[in-house]
This record gives structure tokens, C-alpha cells and sequence, in this order.
């Protein structure tokens, strides 16, 4: 593990909270967000990312994989990295009050942290910091994102991500990770701000996919309080 901070111990220190989640895919309850950051350099991210995979099939959870870039110079560039990546886990490095960012980190709703090196793990951060029911309704429908509510104490941010829903196999030739072949899952390849709601009636539209994109890609929308701030509401296609 690249260890710049000790995020095990974050679990005691992260607030918890509630809010809704609304998908356009039926779920029993609130779509779960679990974010987890990760590079292909990293020896210690391997059981995180599977532990994140296992998880993923469950219709209440929204499992995404971002993969960062601070481990690219240390013998293999990770091949889904993307700055913005790495940017979106400082923001939650300042809202959960850590001094740094290390790998692996599984965020959960954005308001609670782990190592999360095993599905217990994880299922104990979504006991302690679950998104429920009195937030603002989100649906996603074709090309549209619709948004109502009561007024959030600060604007939010509304995120359209696309990802990868399929098993990928990336076979690591340097680095701590040389000669492993490493499956990823819900890899996140796009990023985009769709811009703010401040409560009320609101909807955006849903941009084409970036030009060189895969097809096949899966949509999903979060709304958050800010950069590194609690997930209000999420949704995914």
C-alpha cells in the first residue's frame, strides 16, 4: 500500500448521515454509492478490487472503480487512471479530514472511508454510513436527468458518470504488481459536471459519450453536496 495516511482508522473519525437515493433501475430502497480508488502499481489494491466487484451485482449498489495516478511513476502507468480521478479522492481527502490520499480507499456515500479489503469490510461502512429516505428525488430517463426537492443547506454538484460494467483483465508487466493479470470492474472511463441544483424542479440534459469511448458503457448520476462532500442522491442506468 502506498501508506500517506492510515484510512483504516477512518471509520471511527468519518461522519455518518442520510439521505435519498432514487434509481431508474427498481431497487428495495436507496441506490448505495461505493467509490473505490485504486491503481493497477498498487500490491495492496488487488483483494479491494475484488471485494468491489463482489459487491457490484447488488441492485442497491452503485460500485465504481476509479483508478488514480500518483503510482505511475513508480513502474507501471495504470492504464484507466485519469487525473480528474485523482483530483475527485483529494476532495474527499479534505472532506473526511485526512491529510493525504493512499490506495486502496473505498468510499461509501461520500461520507465515510475504508481500506475495504473485504466485503465484510465494506458491508460494515454501509451499516454505519447508509443513504435513506428525505432527499431529493433523482430519476434518470433516456437523455434526461430530473432533480426535485426541498433546498440543500448548499448548492450541489451534479455528476454524470460512465462506466464499464463488464470484467476487464489487465495483464501488469512492471511494478509491484509484475506478471499478475488483474480483473477490474465498473471501471469509470467519463467524468463530467453536468453544473448545480439548489433545490426545487430541475433537470439537465445527458451529453453524447466522449469521442474514443467504448460502447457498452453504463450511466449514472450523483448528486453531492460539494467537492468531497455526502452523495445526496444517485441513480443509474
Amino acid at each position: 500500500m502506498k501508506s500517506l495516511i492510515a484510512i483504516a482508522a477512518a471509520l471511527a473519525l468519518s461522519p455518518v448521515g442520510g439521505a435519498l437515493a432514487q434509481s431508474a433501475a427498481p431497487t428495495a430502497g436507496p441506490v448505495q454509492v461505493v467509490e473505490l480508488y485504486t491503481s493497477q502499481g498498487c500490491s495492496s489494491c488487488p483483494p479491494a478490487n475484488a471485494a468491489v466487484a463482489a459487491i457490484s451485482a447488488r441492485p442497491e449498489i452503485l460500485a465504481l472503480s476509479f483508478g488514480v495516478t500518483y503510482w505511475d511513476d513508480l513502474g507501471w502507468k495504470d492504464t484507466f487512471a485519469q487525473k480528474k480521478f485523482t483530483d475527485r479522492q483529494w476532495d474527499y481527502a479534505k472532506g473526511l479530514r485526512h491529510d493525504n490520499v493512499a490506495t486502496p480507499q473505498v468510499v461509501i456515500n461520500g461520507r465515510l472511508d475504508t481500506v475495504g479489503q473485504s466485503v465484510g469490510d465494506i458491508d460494515m461502512a454501509l451499516r454505519r454510513a447508509p443513504l435513506a429516505s428525505g432527499g431529493p428525488a433523482l430519476s434518470l430517463q433516456g437523455g434526461a436527468v430530473a432533480i426535485s426537492g426541498p433546498s440543500p443547506k448548499r448548492a450541489a454538484d451534479v455528476w454524470l458518470v460512465r462506466y464499464d460494467p463488464n470484467v476487464v483483465q489487465v495483464p501488469v508487466r512492471r511494478g509491484e504488481n509484475t506478471g499478475k493479470t488483474l480483473p477490474h470492474k465498473n471501471v469509470v472511463k467519463e467524468l463530467t459536471r453536468l453544473g448545480d441544483w439548489s433545490g426545487g424542479a430541475k433537470s439537465f440534459a445527458v451529453p453524447a459519450a466522449a469521442p474514443g469511448l467504448p460502447g457498452g458503457l453504463k450511466t449514472a448520476i450523483l448528486v453531492q453536496a460539494g467537492p468531497g462532500g455526502p452523495i445526496l442522491a444517485a441513480a443509474k442506468s
